[in-house]
């Protein structure tokens, strides 16, 4: 499905965000494994949140969702009662549920096939393949043990798996808590050493359910064969999800939106701070707490947005907001530098070269360099009129229509399909603020 977003004359109102993803997923897979009935309050009811509730009703646990009413009810199977699912595991285009999914499943001594696709076939898995091998796990790929994409195969073994050191190479939450997820099966303590912090939803939750788990800076211990006990899981908004509204509303003139209950967890947030020192007008209004989670009402004012270098370590904190701060450094007075962005060429899609692409043709000045981005802002609007291939990636097709609604010239983007994914109202909500937003 091809969308036009046109120049639109302001946004006005208030969007509620969906649920975030990380938390929901991680709560119906948490949920699971628990001993009892958890419920989940705000949960994104997205494609890829989906895959993750079809794979474990596939392996036994009974999982009751409302679409209208954003909520579920879990029947936890407790940390050992996952059973083989009778056919492959579709993540759809989910490497969250694929990776956190392998984690769990590895600590289970069942066997299951994971598949995706065209574009999460096509994401790395190794990071993932070598820690839970080296706890014991066996894992195939049909693309042979170098490649390690999907399709994938976790296989039951005979021994329980071993607890481990292990020092993350990158910073990744999806690996973390996938090396947590074996360990909740293993005797002895898992030790985790993130050097650069990464989002902490996991050892959150795994705390609040009774697990022996402690954090203490870097390093983080998870002693096994603790049971989980059942929750009540309430989801903020997800602030990945609210950045293309925030955006949207500081580059398009007049705009006054409010977007409340959004999640500002430390680790998540980096792309506020980004935007504030941009100079933007954004006021985090009533910050409270929502299931252990800080949370505040957000109040975006169209602003004149400055260049500025972007610290390389925070990008932890923002990694799927880069797509969209490349929009906001666009419409910006002055260079905005961001260095070390590689993380983004194996995401969805190529984030980096992707977007690049696309903003050189929407008429964005830009260099790029290895994994260097700098966006050279004219302090006016970008003029537009292309048609953007957004390579099954719900972040790029997002992103071009923001870019779309201040540009000089209407942007199309090729396939609207994926934002599904992660936003599934997004066009709706869009334009009830007042965006010009036109399926074909």
């Amino acid at each position: 499905m091809k969308v036009t977003s046109s120049p639109s004359p302001s946004l006005k109102g208030t969007m509620s965000p969906p649920g975030d993803k990380s938390i929901s997923h991680r709560s119906l897979i948490l949920g699971a494994i628990a001993d009892g009935e958890s419920t989940v309050t705000g949960l994104l009811t997205g494609e890829d949140v989906m895959n993750t509730a079809t794979a474990l009703r596939q392996m036994g646990v009974d999982i009751v969702i409302s679409l209208h009413t954003k909520t579920a009810k879990i029947h936890g199977v407790g940390l050992n009662g996952l059973r083989t699912p009778d056919a492959p595991l579709d993540m759809g285009n989910s490497g969250t549920s694929a990776r956190l999914l392998m984690g769990l499943v590895a600590g289970q001594n069942i066997t299951a096939t994971f598949t995706g696709d065209a574009s999460l076939s096509k994401r790395p898995m190794k990071r993932i393949s070598d820690p839970l091998s080296m706890m014991g796990a066996r894992l195939s790929s049909v693309a042979g043990d170098n490649a390690m994409t999907l399709p994938m195969t976790v296989h039951s073994q005979r021994a329980p798996l071993r607890s481990m050191d292990y020092t993350l190479p990158i910073p990744s939450a999806q690996v973390k808590s996938s090396i947590l997820l074996a360990g909740l099966n293993c005797e002895g303590t898992t030790h985790v050493v993130e050097p650069i912090p990464c989002r902490d939803h996991t050892e959150n939750m795994l705390a609040a359910m009774g697990a022996s788990i402690q954090v203490d800076g870097p390093d983080i211990r998870l002693t096994g064969q603790h049971p989980l006990k059942p929750q009540d899981f309430t989801v903020p908004a997800d602030p990945s999800s609210a950045a293309f509204p925030t955006v949207a509303a500081l580059i398009i003139k007049w705009s006054d939106i409010t977007l409340p209950a959004v999640g500002m967890n430390t680790r998540r947030n980096g792309i506020f701070t980004t935007l504030l020192e941009m100079g933007a007008n954004i006021e985090l209004l009533n910050p409270r707490d929502i299931g252990g989670e800080p949370v505040a009402d957000v109040r975006v004012q169209a602003s004149a947005l400055q260049g500025i270098t972007v610290p390389p370590e925070r990008a932890p904190s923002m990694i799927d907001e880069f797509p969209i701060l490349f929009v906001a450094a666009s419409y910006a007075d002055g260079d905005t530098v961001m260095r070390g962005l590689h993380e983004l060429t194996v995401k969805e899609s190529n984030r980096l070269q992707v977007m690049a692409d696309g903003l050189r043709a929407a008429g964005v000045s830009l260099t790029l360099e290895g994994d260097d981005l700098i966006i050279h802002g004219r302090n006016r609007p970008p003029y537009g009129d292309v048609e953007i291939d957004a390579h099954l990636d719900h972040r790029i097709a997002m992103s071009f229509l923001v870019l779309g609604m201040a540009a000089q010239r209407p942007v199309t983007i090729n396939d609207a399909t994926p934002i599904q994914t992660s936003f599934p109202d997004f066009i709706d909500q869009m334009t009830r603020l007042g965006a010009k937003l036109t399926p074909d």
